[in-house]
C-alpha cells in the first residue's frame, strides 16, 4: 500500500477519492431502495461485498421486488456485467501481463475490477502508475460501496429514496469527467459517438443493460485496421536539364613572354 502512495500524484488521489465518494453516495441510495423494497439488511450488505457491481445489484433488486424470478434476475445481472469481459482482455495489453499481481492478488484484483478502477488505470502513463491507480480505486470502491449500502439500509426508513436528492447523477457525472480527456483523440471520439447513437436507438426497445452492451459495437471502428495511406503519385520535381555554363576557352590577350631559342 505504501508503494501506491509513493507512485501516484496528489491529483490522481484526489480524483480517486471523489470517485469513491460518488460510489458511497450511490450505495446509500442502493441500500435504502433495497430495504424499502422489502429485503432484509443482510441482502444488500452481502451483495455489495460479494457482487460488487452497482448496476447488476440494482437490477437484481428491482426484478425480484417486482415479482420476478431470482434466477432470472441473477442472469440479467450477469448479462449487464458482461462488459467486464473486454475489461479483462484490455488490462494485459494496457499494463502488461501482471497488472494485478499473482495468485491471491490476481483473484482479489479480478474482484475489484470495475468501471472506475479500469478508467483510472487507463488514464495513467506508465505501468507502475497504472497498477497503483487500479489498486487504489478498486480497493476504495470495495470499502465505500458496501459501507454506503449498509448505511443506506440502516437509515432507509428515514431518508426513503435518496434518488430524490439527485445522488444517482453523481456516478455517471464522475465517469463522464474521467473519459473526457480520452475523447480528444479523433478515432476514440468517433467510436464513442457511434456507441452513444446505438445505445440511444436501442433503449426504447431493449431491457436495461442491453443497450450499453450493444454500444460496444462502436469499438469496432478502433479494432478494424484502416487501409494504409497510398503514396502520392505526383511526379517528383525534375532536375534542371539546362547545361551548366562552360568555362570560356577564349585565349588570353596578353603577350607571351616566352622567347624561342635561337
Amino acid at each position: 500500500m505504501s508503494s501506491i502512495y509513493r507512485t501516484l500524484t496528489g491529483g490522481t488521489f484526489r480524483d480517486i477519492a471523489l470517485a469513491c465518494l460518488a460510489v458511497w453516495c450511490i450505495g446509500l441510495s442502493y441500500g435504502a431502495v433495497a430495504v424499502a423494497s422489502g429485503f432484509p439488511l443482510w441482502v444488500p450488505a452481502a451483495l455489495s461485498v460479494l457482487v460488487l457491481a452497482g448496476a447488476s445489484e440494482f437490477l437484481f433488486i428491482g426484478i425480484v421486488a417486482a415479482g420476478g424470478n431470482p434466477i432470472a434476475a441473477a442472469l440479467a445481472g450477469l448479462l449487464v456485467n458482461a462488459r467486464h469481459l473486454p475489461y479483462g482482455l484490455a488490462l494485459p495489453d494496457m499494463a502488461g501481463p501482471d497488472v494485478t499481481g499473482r495468485v491471491w492478488r490476481r483473484l482479489l484484483g479480478t474482484h475489484v475490477m470495475n468501471d472506475e478502477s479500469v478508467v483510472f488505470a487507463l488514464a495513467q502513463e506508465d505501468l507502475p502508475r497504472k497498477r497503483a491507480a487500479y489498486w487504489a480505486c478498486g480497493l476504495g470502491v470495495l470499502i465505500c460501496w458496501p459501507a454506503g449500502a449498509v448505511l443506506g439500509a440502516l437509515i432507509g426508513g428515514v431518508i426513503g429514496n435518496t434518488s430524490a436528492f439527485g445522488l444517482d447523477a453523481m456516478f455517471p457525472a464522475v465517469i463522464l469527467a474521467l473519459i473526457v480527456p480520452a475523447l480528444r483523440d479523433r478515432a476514440t471520439l468517433q467510436a464513442a459517438l457511434v456507441g452513444a447513437v446505438i445505445a440511444l436507438a436501442a433503449t426504447p426497445f431493449l431491457p436495461a443493460g442491453l443497450p450499453v452492451l450493444l454500444a460496444l459495437a462502436g469499438v469496432l471502428g478502433l479494432i478494424i485496421p484502416r487501409p494504409a495511406t497510398r503514396p502520392s503519385t505526383q511526379p517528383a520535381t525534375r532536375p534542371s536539364t539546362r547545361p551548366a555554363t562552360r568555362p570560356s576557352t577564349r585565349p588570353a590577350t596578353g603577350k607571351s613572354t616566352r622567347r624561342e631559342a635561337r
